[in-house]
């Protein structure tokens, strides 16, 4: 049996990650993530595990050595922990360089054994705030407390964990300081997020803040270095004298981050979008039924990679950015797309 082509897209960028969402479901609401009152997707149209397995084993075989289970929330799904134990498998035995997960955390404690048995050696948990009543608004109606536990589950089990905070002018951004000291005292690098124009979300505007500011706000009493550390994502690094800790800055409006993007996002109903910043997508789930010999998955892939694009082009309306004609704003929430 041959080997599938390698994934090479238009700028001659190789594809080695994926984001495999597997449910856009959650247990929390975040406010900048979804509606309060949010219409998940019927389950017939999710692909089935046996579906998921079959994609992850061609994708593996095509040259992808790092994936991430994403969702929604991808602990909410039942099933989910035998499936990434049988993913577990490549990495056992050396196929796949890297499995890895983002979660909020709040199932984690739980989770975190099978999770270390089935090869994972590091996570991003999902947390914009250590105060319980504001992570309670944020989250409308989550316990921090589940979080704070699950982190500290998975870290016994010697897995690595790093927090994702996404930046909210009104909601946190006089808490960043704080959150980095707590993660870094604890072994954690963080990264902080810009707010992004995924989805119709009210109001998120008015949360967004540039992390240039941030940085600055930072500099301004910590000793904030660059480093030339790079990770599979998209975060630019900084080292933190006083803390000793390691900073990532994800920046997809102020800083553009799209010029070794070798990455791509497959929805939990088989839809693979090349850009986050972009509404075209490949369906993939059709081939995945309808053609038993992959030969359709193999060029729905190349497809996609054919029209992966140089850069995304999100734009949000806010005093912090240049004066702009438009604003673009993909339909579909990250809950959806995946995280």
């Amino acid at each position: 049996m041959t080997s599938p082509a390698p994934l090479i897209d238009g700028f001659g960028r190789r594809l080695s990650y994926v984001r495999l969402s597997v449910t856009d479901r959650c247990d929390l609401r975040c406010t900048y993530c979804m509606s309060e009152t949010q219409t998940f997707l019927p389950r017939k149209d999710l692909l089935s595990w046996e579906e998921m397995e079959r994609l992850s084993r061609f994708l593996i075989a095509s040259g992808v050595d790092k994936l991430r289970i994403t969702g929604g929330e991808p602990l909410v799904r039942k099933g989910v922990l035998d499936f990434i134990a049988r993913l577990g498998e490549e990495v056992h035995a050396g196929r796949l360089k890297e499995l890895t997960l983002t979660t909020n955390g709040t199932l984690l404690e739980g989770a975190a054994p099978a999770l270390a048995a089935a090869g994972i050696k590091r996570i991003n948990v999902s947390c914009d705030s250590l105060r319980p009543e504001v992570f309670r608004r944020i989250t409308r109606g989550g316990d921090l407390g589940k979080v704070l536990t699950g982190i500290e589950a998975a870290q016994n089990q010697g897995i690595k964990v790093k927090l994702n905070v996404v930046a909210l002018a009104q909601d946190n951004r006089e808490d960043l300081p704080d959150i980095i000291r707590f993660a870094h005292e604890r072994g954690m690098d963080v990264s902080l997020i810009e707010t992004m124009p995924l989805g119709d979300i009210e109001g998120r505007e008015a949360q967004f803040v540039s992390l240039g500011e941030v940085l600055d706000t930072l500099r301004s009493y910590w000793k904030c270095e660059p480093t030339m550390e790079t990770t599979a994502g998209p975060s630019r690094y900084y080292r933190i004298e006083e803390t000793g800790g390691r900073l990532g800055l994800i920046t997809p409006l102020s800083h553009n981050f799209c010029d070794t993007c070798n990455r791509v996002r497959i929805t939990c109903t088989g839809q693979l979008y090349m850009c986050l910043g972009q509404d075209d997508h490949v369906d993939l789930r059709a081939p995945l039924r309808d053609d038993p010999s992959d030969a359709g998955l193999a060029e729905a892939l190349q497809r996609a990679l054919a029209h992966k694009p140089r850069a995304h082009d999100f734009y949000i309306n806010s005093h912090a950015l240049p004066p702009i004609e438009r604003s673009h704003r993909p339909a579909r929430t990250m809950s959806v797309t995946g995280g």
